[in-house]
C-alpha cells in the first residue's frame, strides 16, 4: 500500500474511533433527525390538502402539535398518573393472590401423585408469603426506578432536560430546511457517488416517513382495541392499560409483553378467569395488528422480519444502552435500506456482474 492509502485508512480509523466515543450523541442526533422526520411528513401531509407556503404549513404543524402535546399533558396525564399509582399499589395483592393460587396448585398436585402425607404442604414451609412481595410503596419506588434508568434519564434532571432540549433543537432546526441538511451530508461522500447518495438518502426517508404513520395508526388501534376489551371484561383501570398497550406497542416483541403484566394483575384481583380472558383477549390484539392491521396501513412500509427486529433491538441495546431499545426500530429501518442499496445492490451484484462477464 502507497503512503496516500495508509493515511486514507488511518482517518478513517479515527472517524470510527471518534463516532464510537460519541454515540450517545450521534444516537440523540439520530433521534432528532426522526423526530424532524415527523414533522416534514406532516408538513407534507397539510401542503397536499391544504397548498400554502412550506414555511407557513410548518408553523401551523408546530402550534398544532404543542397544542396536542399541551392538550393531552392537561387532560390525560393527570388521569393517567392517577390511575397509574392506584394500580401500582394493588399489584403487590395481585402478586400474593398468584403465589397463593400456584402453592395450592402445586399442592393439589403433589397430593394427588404422592398422597395426602407424602410431602409436607408448601403452605407449612412458606408460612407467610407476604414477607416475599413488597408493598405498593416499594414497588413504586423500584418502578420509577426503572422507568427513569430506560427512559435515559439516570443522571440528574438537568442532564435529562439537555438531552431533551438538544434532540428537540436538532429537529427544529432539520425541519426547517431538510433541503440544506440533506446536501450537507451528500457532500460528505465522494463526488462519484453523491448522486446515488441523494436516492438513498431519500428511500431512507420515505422508509421512516412510512414506518412512523404506520406505527402511530396501528398503536392507536392496538390502544382503543385494548380500552375496548378491558371495558368489556369490567377490568378497571382501563385508561392507563389502554395508554400503555399503545405506548409500548412501538417496541415490538418486549413491549406487547410487558403491556399485559398490569392488565392480568388488576383482573385477577376480582377473579382468575378475568386474568385468562385479558391475556386472551391481548394475544387476539396483538395477532390482529400484526397480521391485519399492520399490513393494511404498511403496505409501502419497509418490511422488517422478526428475527432481524428482534436482533436490531438486542444488538442496539447493548451499543447504546437503554436508548438503543428505544431507537432500534427506526435504526434497522435507515440500516436495512443501507444494506440493501449500498452492500447488496452496488456491490455484491456488481461484483457478480463482473465476475460473470470476466
Amino acid at each position: 500500500m502507497t503512503l496516500p492509502n495508509w493515511l486514507s485508512l488511518a482517518a478513517l480509523a479515527a472517524a470510527t474511533a471518534l463516532l464510537w466515543s460519541l454515540r450517545q450523541v450521534v444516537l440523540l442526533m439520530f433521534a432528532g433527525v426522526v423526530l424532524a422526520m415527523a414533522i416534514c411528513t406532516l408538513v407534507g401531509i397539510l401542503r397536499e390538502r391544504r397548498p400554502m407556503p412550506r414555511p407557513t404549513a410548518l408553523l401551523v404543524c408546530l402550534l398544532g402539535l404543542l397544542a396536542l402535546i399541551s392538550l393531552g399533558s392537561a387532560v390525560v396525564v393527570p388521569p393517567f398518573i392517577e390511575e397509574f399509582s392506584v394500580l401500582l399499589q394493588k399489584l403487590p395483592e395481585a402478586a400474593r393472590t398468584l403465589m397463593t393460587m400456584a402453592i395450592g396448585s402445586v399442592d393439589w398436585i403433589s397430593d394427588s401423585i404422592y398422597g395426602d402425607d407424602a410431602l409436607p404442604d408448601l403452605q407449612q414451609l412458606i408460612p407467610d408469603n407476604q414477607s416475599l412481595i413488597p408493598d405498593g410503596s416499594t414497588l413504586a419506588n423500584g418502578v420509577s426506578t426503572g422507568l427513569i434508568g430506560l427512559l435515559g434519564l439516570a443522571g440528574n434532571v438537568g442532564n435529562a432536560a439537555l438531552r431533551l432540549l438538544f434532540t428537540v433543537a436538532v429537529a427544529l432546526m432539520v425541519s426547517v430546511q431538510p433541503h440544506a441538511y440533506k446536501d450537507a451530508c451528500i457532500q460528505l461522500v465522494p463526488s462519484f457517488y453523491r448522486r446515488r447518495a441523494h436516492q438513498i438518502l431519500l428511500q431512507c426517508g420515505e422508509a421512516l416517513s412510512s414506518w412512523m404513520v404506520g406505527v402511530l395508526i396501528s398503536s392507536l388501534a392496538v390502544s382503543v382495541l385494548c380500552g375496548l376489551a378491558l371495558s368489556l371484561l369490567g377490568v378497571k383501570l382501563v385508561l392507563a392499560n389502554a395508554l400503555l398497550a399503545g405506548l409500548l406497542n412501538v417496541i415490538p416483541n418486549v413491549g406487547p409483553t410487558i403491556s399485559t403484566v398490569f392488565p392480568m394483575a388488576v383482573a385477577i384481583l376480582d377473579a382468575p378467569w378475568k386474568a385468562a380472558a385479558v391475556l386472551g383477549a391481548y394475544i387476539l390484539i396483538q395477532n390482529l395488528e400484526s397480521y391485519l392491521i399492520t399490513p393494511s396501513v404498511m403496505h409501502h412500509q419497509v418490511k422488517l422480519l422478526p428475527g432481524l427486529t428482534l436482533g436490531a433491538q438486542f444488538i442496539f441495546t447493548v451499543v447504546f444502552g437503554p436508548i438503543g431499545l428505544l431507537m432500534a426500530l427506526p435504526l434497522a429501518v435507515v440500516f436495512q435500506v443501507l444494506i440493501r442499496e449500498v452492500l447488496i445492490h452496488d456491490v455484491l451484484d456488481r461484483w457478480k456482474t463482473k465476475r460473470l462477464v470476466a
